[in-house]
């Protein structure tokens, strides 16, 4: 591939921009850039797209003129040898990368992840993120530098590509058993493409894999009944079951928790709680079965609350101690493969289970998907329906009450 230089408008009496072209077959597109400097048509060679450097019309700025184009033809030649030894991406995404660094036409920034930082700053700043979102856009920057550190794959905007792209997903799938948003990414690329930070859009083509679902575990209504009347071997586990139990009586996120106080409280024993992850959901009433209220009397209407991470480790001690620790087997599926899974049911419990169960548990005793959602606070039908899971009793009974009198 060759480069060239020609005139902006070759047929201007005044002085017109220089720009330098290459075209790229595999994108089938033109490269086009400015170098930043002017000259006239009538001091321009046009065979040789150079300068003229003899005759009267010669430019007084012909040597800085030519300079420049020496340089640009320098940075050219670089960036196509490094791509010859594999060591850069040759597009024309990743040459205008390359100009505007080797040019200054960026704002100078030290790393990739230093960019990343100003784009969480500003939202934040913005007050445009809630805590959850901001949660999540950390998490992706610590599995980032993971990945970097892993895989030793220095990542920069010029390499945000298919390679990227595919090694990233490999290493979310075997390190860490789950698919990253590629929708939060992509909005932090967007961003520095809008800030000017970086001009790769390869990552426009990243889709999420498909989301196969894997079987969850849910307690009966029985098992958490069983659950309940367990005494823990000490106070602290106590109050660990107190509040896995609560929340699988009312169907809360263990985050919301923390808002359960005596002042939410209305006189029909009903808990009136305002939506924090999404302020144009309407108030909900969550109803208190007489076990969940005697709960919230014992500890004076304030659950006594440890970390997530902390609650869940407590779950599993506390369900294997209740004899809840018998093998289940389950599928998980990378792409077309598929692994099967063996592992105690305690293991496969955390504090999200609860809310699984208490959905599950009202669908099965055929309660109208609308007042369950109301009071779960689901709006959208399909991730509602990816809680309800569908348990061998449910089966039974369902076969049962159809072909019982054959």
């Amino acid at each position: 591939m060759n480069c060239t230089f020609n005139l902006r408008k070759p047929k201007s009496q005044e002085e017109t921009l220089i720009l330098f072209s290459c075209y790229f077959n595999d994108e089938k597109k033109k490269f086009v850039y400015s170098i930043k400097k002017s000259i006239s048509p009538k001091h321009w060679d046009f065979k040789n797209k150079r300068p003229n450097k003899t005759g009267r019309l010669v430019s007084r700025d012909h040597a800085e003129i030519s300079k420049k184009i020496r340089d640009f033809e320098d940075a050219f030649q670089l960036i196509k040898s490094l791509s010859e030894l594999g060591e850069q991406d040759f597009n024309s995404s990743s040459l205008k990368e390359h100009f505007d660094r080797k040019f200054e036409r960026t704002v100078k920034v030290s790393s990739f992840f230093e960019v990343y930082d100003k784009f969480t700053e500003e939202k934040i700043k913005l007050k445009e993120w809630k805590p959850a979102t901001i949660k999540r856009y950390k998490n992706i920057k610590r599995l980032l530098l993971d990945f970097e550190k892993q895989k030793k794959y220095k990542l920069t905007f010029s390499k945000i590509n298919k390679k990227f792209f595919t090694e990233f997903t490999d290493f979310c799938f075997e390190y860490r058993n789950h698919f990253t948003n590629v929708g939060l990414f992509k909005t932090f690329m967007f961003w520095s493409i809008k800030n000017g930070y970086a001009f790769n859009e390869d990552f426009k083509d990243f889709k999420k894999p498909q989301r196969v679902l894997t079987r969850e575990e849910t307690l009966s209504l029985e098992q958490i009944k069983e659950l309940h009347l367990f005494v823990c071997e000490n106070s602290e586990l106590e109050k660990r079951k107190d509040c896995f139990v609560f929340q699988c009586f009312t169907g809360m996120r263990y985050g919301d928790l923390k808002r359960v106080n005596k002042r939410i409280v209305n006189s029909n024993n009903c808990l009136v709680l305002k939506e924090e992850k999404d302020s144009s959901k309407p108030t909900r009433e969550i109803p208190l079965p007489s076990i969940a209220l005697d709960i919230l009397k014992k500890y004076d209407y304030e659950l006594p609350l440890i970390s997530n991470q902390k609650q869940n480790n407590a779950i599993k001690i506390i369900l294997k101690d209740a004899g809840f620790n018998y093998d289940v087997e389950y599928t998980r599926t990378k792409g077309v493969e598929q692994h099967t899974i063996i592992k105690p049911f305690c293991q496969r419990i955390s504090t999200h289970t609860a809310r699984r169960s208490y959905i599950t548990i009202m669908r099965n005793k055929q309660i109208p998907d609308k007042i369950i959602m109301s009071i779960s606070g689901h709006k959208d039908i399909k991730t509602f329906n990816m809680y309800h899971q569908v348990d061998d009793t449910a089966r039974i009974s369902a076969v049962n009450k159809v072909f019982s009198g054959i």
